[in-house]
């Protein structure tokens, strides 16, 4: 259990959990911590109690922090041949690989700074069949505190943590619905 904190407390300094994020998931641990430390097989996936009643069809994005977020579109689009979906100008842009999903590109920090780190901020999954609902009312049953994150155009989404305390986002936003299959890419 030590190993677990001290994995938090690091995901924390280096700002890939909140500190309210920190705190829940303490008090997680702090409660599942006993339990877990005497079950018979430790190191066993255990099966969820029932089947989700949806499945997982796309990965629509991963989204990135970055330092500098002009150099990271340079390198997807030339060296991967990537296109650029939108573009603020100014801290963030989207990229699509073709049918495939995309990335999403975000400054951390100030261009230059020294304390300037990246990481992968969110993975997004979309799911058939989106009942917005359904969806919250099932990750709540599953303990998840799912975080709703509905941001226009018709795509609706909750946030919810792994079992390691990556941040995965769960959407509506499938193959048929991605931008690219529509014919949306902004230049």
């Amino acid at each position: 259990m030590e190993g677990v904190i001290e994995k938090l407390l690091a995901d924390f300094e280096d700002g890939r959990l909140t500190r309210r994020q920190l705190i829940r998931t303490l008090a997680v641990v702090a409660v599942a911590g006993p339990a877990a430390a005497s079950a018979e097989t430790p190191t066993a996936v255990r099966a969820p109690a029932s089947p989700v009643p949806w499945r997982t069809t796309w990965i629509d994005h991963i989204s990135y922090q970055v330092t500098e977020y002009r150099k990271s579109v340079e390198f997807y689009t030339s060296t991967l041949g990537w296109e650029v979906e939108s573009d603020t100008g100014t801290h963030q842009a989207t990229l699509r690989m073709g049918d495939a999903g995309g990335i999403i590109i975000r400054n951390r920090y100030e261009p230059g700074a020294a304390s300037a780190r990246s990481f992968v901020d969110h993975i997004s999954f979309g799911i058939e069949p989106w009942d917005t609902e359904a969806v919250r009312a099932e990750l709540e049953r599953r303990g998840l505190d799912p975080r709703p994150d509905m941001a226009g155009d018709g795509f609706k989404s909750f946030h919810v943590l792994d079992p390691d305390g990556f941040d995965l986002q769960i959407s509506n936003r499938t193959r048929g619905s991605a931008p690219s299959a529509r014919g949306r890419l902004r230049r």
